[in-house]
């Protein structure tokens, strides 16, 4: 008889245990959450969104005693209000991880298995909404219905003894964490871009930024996505024409992924690091010039919730990734849909070229992926043999990074092991790390000896909330800081050749690393990884600190020679179009070209009426149905407006380049605002063609 307290995981069975005083209920409509909350008899602890579906929410409650659990759980469950109930569990050998059970189920069957056969199956289990799973044959996701008997734990472990199932993974949520815990020290200036020596720094511990830029300093086209807690938009250094790109906030479900709570302050240092705008105040950061995507996380890393991170960052044109945080867990293993949705970014972003996905490799000086036997733990939350894994920087198409010191040493927090690609400098400080039930807690045994190393300085959230009452920290560090630098380095290198696959940028950033070696034990654990093996590897450092100026002259070498104009095709449209005011939706405007050859040149000029530009947008839609924003709601002025874009005054064209020039294009004017209505005149699309 199938069971409920083993979890199938990326073929892997896990034990669970029930927690003796939670469960959840996920209501049948938005509007019955707060009822429902006040409602049952139970205290409601948590709303945890299971992707961003304002329907898919499960609420998190607690009874006083443990006796209560099951008849308030029974009575939550024959509310006609409420669509799921279940148990909360905690992963055996994960000390301190809570699981939810989300209401979703993804099985892959056999080749074999005929579709009639499959949807008679899953209707006998109460599994409707069948959803093919992209990325991976005969895999589908099914919603566990009210008419289902079991729990998608016991359906998944019922499946999985079937010869014509593969694999059978419930979805489950859990909290995420960011990798890094800021320290308190302060440092004026960023040596970790360049420097020229000076106490606690060892010479080249920086990546050359200088020298790189002398080559370039990042284009707009190259948009990073830095998906994180929240970032500051409002920042000064995140200001400029074309510098936002299709912000998101999953936990709202709006656009503004802005700092709420007070301790909304991480993206915010991250996007500094990668992407600080040059505007002679403040900082800048590795690739000043390249766009940024802010993309706000829900906090929870279900399968939809990973699905829509990835898929929103690679539909809207991101070409690189960058993660600085991993499950709040000692032991995660992806689900087949997180592998899918990595894998899918990494091979189908970039119109097939792939998006650079970087992840920090974690802060608790443990192995990504590895057994440590375990002593002298807080509370003996862990003791003995423990396997560790994180699954996220594990993922064989992400470039996970590790951290290295102003003195050219391992970061004493730094997590290693045989999947980190490279390393990058950051501060030093104690190892630890985050769990749910615990909160932080420092990794054992407990260091004695004194850390050396420069912290980092970074954007800080605007105002006196952040970590400093300035906008900025002179303290940031951890691997949570490696990764967008390295994040920052893959797009100065697609800066200069955008026609780099995401493997190709990976190799490159590893073949041009410095080789920095450290001869000293590890001061916990008592390790000694700091040197390469045959292949050029080693364990603290991957295949060495990243080297920005050596990587963006590779792949400027490794530039094809540009193709050069033969002809040019020009399309206009001159029927006048009312733009309807306070409609998102706008108007389209189409010019059909007929020519196969390949875009080298993009040029869109346009005239319209209005009496308030600041209320309209302009985008042009692609033949392969990418939107390419032109002109946002930040001009001023009102009645005639002309405008012509192309590379020169609008990067994010450049996308377009390589890409055939045939089929529909068209222009959409939208009208944000209520009050005033205006009209599209003409417009007109020039093409150059190269073959």
């Amino acid at each position: 008889m199938a069971d409920d307290l083993t979890l199938q995981r990326g073929g892997e069975t896990l034990a669970l245990r029930k927690t003796e005083t939670r469960f959840t209920a996920r209501p049948q409509a938005p509007e019955v959450i707060s009822t429902l909350a006040q409602q049952v008899t139970a205290q409601c602890l948590n709303q945890i969104p299971v992707g961003s579906r304002t329907e898919a929410v499960l609420l998190e409650f607690e009874v006083a005693e443990a006796s209560q659990l099951t008849p308030t759980m029974d009575r939550t469950r024959d509310r006609p209000d409420v669509a799921f109930v279940s148990h909360v569990y905690s992963l055996v050998d994960n000390p301190g991880t809570l699981v939810y059970l989300a209401d979703d189920l993804t099985i892959e069957f056999a080749e074999s298995v005929s579709q009639p056969a499959r949807q008679a199956l899953t209707e006998s289990l109460g599994l409707g909404d069948e959803t093919p799973l992209v990325g991976l044959d005969h895999a589908f996701i099914y919603r566990v219905t009210r008419e289902a008997i079991e729990n998608p734990i016991k359906i998944a472990n019922r499946l999985i003894e079937r010869e014509d199932i593969l694999a059978a993974e419930p979805n489950i949520v859990t909290h995420s964490a960011p990798s890094y815990r800021p320290s308190d020290r302060y440092y004026p200036q960023q040596w970790y871009l360049n420097h020229h020596g000076g106490p606690d720094l060892a010479p080249d511990s920086h990546i050359a930024a200088e020298q790189a830029w002398d080559i370039t300093r990042g284009d707009r086209s190259i948009v990073v996505a830095i998906a994180d807690d929240a970032i500051d938009l409002n920042h000064p250094d995140f200001q400029g024409i074309g510098k936002i790109v299709a912000p998101r906030d999953f936990r709202n479900r709006d656009g503004l992924p802005l700092p709420e709570r007070d301790s909304d302050n991480h993206g915010t240092a991250c996007a500094g690091v990668c992407l600080a705008e040059e505007t002679g105040e403040g900082i800048v950061g590795i690739a000043p010039g390249c766009a940024l995507m802010p993309l706000a996380t829900t906090g929870y890393l279900d399968d939809r919730s990973i699905e829509e991170l990835f898929d929103w960052a690679i539909e809207r044109g991101a070409s690189v990734i960058s993660c600085s945080w991993g499950a709040s867990a000692v032991y995660f293993r992806l689900s087949m849909r997180q592998r899918a949705a990595l894998t899918r970014a990494a091979r189908l972003g970039r119109h097939g070229k792939g998006a650079v996905i970087v992840f920090a490799a974690g802060n608790a000086n443990r192995p990504t992926q590895g057994e440590i036997n375990e002593q002298g733990w807080t509370q003996n939350i862990l003791s003995g043999t423990t396997k560790w894994l994180s699954g996220f920087a594990a993922h064989p198409e992400v470039i996970a990074v590790s951290a290295c010191t102003s003195l050219n040493q391992k970061a004493a927090y730094s997590n290693w092991g045989q999947e980190i690609s490279v390393c990058a400098p950051s501060n030093n400080a104690p190892p630890g790390i985050w769990l749910q039930e615990t909160g932080y807690v420092n990794t054992a045994p407990v260091i004695r000896k004194s850390l050396l190393g420069k912290g980092v300085f970074t954007s800080d959230r605007s105002g006196d909330r952040g970590y400093s009452p300035s906008d900025y920290t002179h303290g940031f560090g951890g691997t949570s800081s490696a990764c967008p630098l390295v994040a920052g380095v893959a797009a100065l290198v697609l800066s200069v050749n955008p026609n780099l696959t995401a493997a190709e940028v990976k190799a490159i950033l590893e073949k041009t690393a410095d080789k920095i070696v450290d001869p000293e034990s590890d001061p916990q654990l008592g390790t000694r990884f700091g040197q390469y093996d045959g292949d050029g590897h080693s364990k603290w450092f991957g295949y060495g600190k990243v080297n920005a100026y050596q990587a963006v002259l590779a792949a400027k070498q490794q530039s094809q020679v540009p193709l050069s104009v033969t002809r040019r095709v020009r399309g206009r449209n001159e029927r006048q179009i009312a733009i309807p005011d306070g409609d998102a939706n706008g108007i389209t405007s189409p010019i059909r070209v007929r020519d196969r050859l390949t875009v080298v040149e993009v040029e869109i000029t346009l005239e319209l009426d209005h009496p308030d530009w600041g209320d309209v947008e302009v985008m042009v839609l692609t033949p392969e149905g990418e939107t390419v924003m032109l002109q946002g709601r930040g001009i001023r002025g009102q009645g005639l407006f002309r405008q012509s874009y192309d590379f020169n005054n609008t990067p994010q064209l450049k996308r377009l380049l390589g890409r055939s020039a045939e089929g529909n294009w068209a222009l959409k004017v939208c009208d944000r605002a209520a009050g005033d209505t205006g009209v599209l005149n003409f417009w007109q699309l020039t093409v150059g063609l190269g073959s």
